[in-house]
């Protein structure tokens, strides 16, 4: 049983100022959820009940965000506001979540190493705040069930374009059987001709502590930093990973487009506004 999940939310969201200046980029809206809600309710849909936020300096908003606030629910506690009151109780009962600084900016490698203390020797889910990912089953659910059925890590993966890999991993694969794949290597952010694939890791990663003794010998990658794909990319060398090609439809929230994209494609969806913003929209594109 996975019940625990590390996300890492300690990045400065360059790609997205000059909003983040101030406002975390964790914190960045779809519709009427901040984006990391979104990925705390994928981990308790996944059956996760303990998890972890990596943060740094200026993220006080993410806490205060899953925190109790006593003045705005004495202020919904009034008649006709039980249901706006249910949604802000409900935020803060989600999961049990605790918070640690990463105090320098070394990377995600050393982001997760800083987790040691709170994993132990339990498998746990990473999942990356910057990818939103909605679907009927929650991507975490499908990496759990991948691991209780080969007891390997797993990590979430999808083919980009030729165009994109040099951004991301790139990722030697067998295929298992259906969308379930065997990882025999990896690279970050690989030059023109460095590609294993066009599959990369994108935003989920089941690891189990045999991480963490690779990670403390892990030299600065791309980057100058500690990249979590160099570890990762140790066990797969030795037989000790699997990739999941995930069911699910994937916004980037750490890209200005795709923080519209999510709000556009979510807005039509909502069961408050969405009829009303099709509406809209169809009218809008007229004059486009």
């Amino acid at each position: 049983m996975i019940r625990k999940a590390v996300i890492p939310a300690a990045g400065f969201g360059t790609r997205v100022l000059p909003m983040t200046k101030a406002v975390p980029k964790e914190m960045l809206p779809i519709v009427d959820k901040p984006s990391i809600q979104y990925i705390v309710e994928e981990c308790v849909k996944s059956g996760i009940t303990d998890i972890l936020i990596i943060t740094s300096r200026g993220k006080e908003t993410i806490e205060n965000h899953f925190d109790k606030s006593p003045e705005l629910e004495r202020a919904l506690s009034k008649p006709g506001k039980e249901d706006v009151l249910q949604q802000v109780q409900g935020i803060s009962d989600l999961a049990n979540i605790y918070y640690l600084r990463q105090k320098e900016a070394k990377g995600l490698g050393h982001a997760i190493l800083c987790a040691k203390d709170f994993t132990g020797d339990e498998p746990f889910m990473v999942l990356y705040p910057d990818d939103v990912i909605f679907g009927e089953k929650p991507v975490a659910l499908q990496l759990i069930e991948a691991y209780n059925e080969f007891g390997k890590a797993c990590v979430g993966i999808k083919a980009v374009s030729q165009e994109a890999i040099s951004k991301y991993s790139s990722l030697k694969i067998e295929n298992i059987r259906d969308n379930i794949y065997t990882v025999t290597d990896m690279i970050e952010k690989p030059a023109k001709g460095q590609e294993f694939s066009l599959y990369s890791i994108l935003g989920r990663c089941l690891l189990t502590a045999d991480i963490y003794p690779i990670l403390e010998n892990t030299k600065p990658g791309a980057g100058g930093e500690i990249q979590l794909t160099d570890a990762m990319a140790v066990m797969a060398r030795e037989g000790k990973m699997n990739g999941v090609d995930f069911v699910g439809k994937r916004y980037d929230m750490g890209n200005k487009l795709g923080v519209m994209m999510a709000n556009v494609e979510q807005a039509v969806k909502h069961d408050e506004i969405g009829e009303d913003f099709k509406a809209y929209l169809k009218e809008f594109v007229k004059n486009i």
